[in-house]
């Protein structure tokens, strides 16, 4: 029998990139999407028992849908696709920017929802199907920082509960897995990291492998469609006023720029 295969999409580099080592580990076969990453996808793909690298611009609607029917095309047993590409561009909340704002709507809503359709539409498996789409905690610790890339999370938040509420088959689920801090941002040094990934209930480091922990138990167990796991070390629970990376330079006594009307 050929293995079940996922597809991890941003799964060349950083976060997406543990998801697929995960993955492959367990004995999938890992489709690690890319869309300008293709040498950083080669590579790792080499580097697993059974991957290959596989490109789309996710910011075309239209090349989205005919990408994940053309795999469904070639996958006889495609139970599973987790959607963890996005942009994280810094727009204010008395500044909006068109130009980010578009991408961000494109790239980390409107692609999550266009691959969950064509994938129910087309995918072929041998168990019932799962869609997981990447949010963030910041859906449920609202701040003015990051102002359309936090627009785009809550629209493709809000699409996990609408998209689970139309499966047709009970075997299908859609899942949200919403992380907080867990890597370097932008311009960030060692020292803000350390600060602004503690700035948690917990008060400790959220790990990468705890992402790819949460999306296989998502793969591999039954939890009801429609759920939202956080992994976060609690973050989600607290009211942050600003985004950790303007926490942690606060704290450090750094200049920060508000973040006012």
């Amino acid at each position: 029998m050929t293995p079940r295969a996922v597809l991890v999409t941003g799964g060349a580099k950083r976060i997406g990139a543990t998801l697929s080592r995960a993955f492959a580990a367990r004995g999938w076969h890992v489709l690690i999407h890319y869309n300008s990453s293709a040498r950083a996808a080669r590579e790792l793909a080499d580097s697993l028992p059974s991957a290959e690298p596989v490109r789309c611009d996710l910011s075309d609607a239209g090349a989205a849908s005919a990408f994940v029917e053309d795999l469904a095309g070639k996958l006889s047993d495609w139970p599973l696709l987790v959607n963890s590409a996005a942009v994280f561009e810094p727009d204010t909340v008395d500044a909006l920017d068109e130009g980010i704002f578009k991408k961000a709507m494109r790239v980390n809503a409107q692609a999550g929802a266009v691959l969950a359709q064509a994938f129910f539409r087309h995918a072929r498996a041998r168990s019932g199907r799962r869609f997981i789409q990447f949010t963030d905690q910041k859906i449920e610790n609202i701040n003015p920082d990051f102002f359309s890339y936090t627009m785009s999370k809550c629209a493709a938040n809000a699409e996990i509960a609408m998209l689970s509420s139309a499966l047709s088959d009970p075997r299908d689920r859609v899942y949200g897995l919403a992380p907080g801090a867990i890597l370097e941002s932008h311009d960030q040094t060692e020292e803000e990291v350390a600060i602004s990934h503690r700035l948690n209930l917990l008060r400790r480091r959220t790990e990468p492998a705890e992402l790819a922990d949460a999306a296989l138990f998502l793969a591999e167990g039954w939890l009801a469609s429609g759920q939202t796991l956080f992994v976060d070390s609690g973050q989600h629970l607290m009211r942050q006023p600003r985004d950790v990376i303007y926490l942690a330079r606060e704290l450090m006594g750094r200049p920060v720029e508000a973040a006012r009307l």
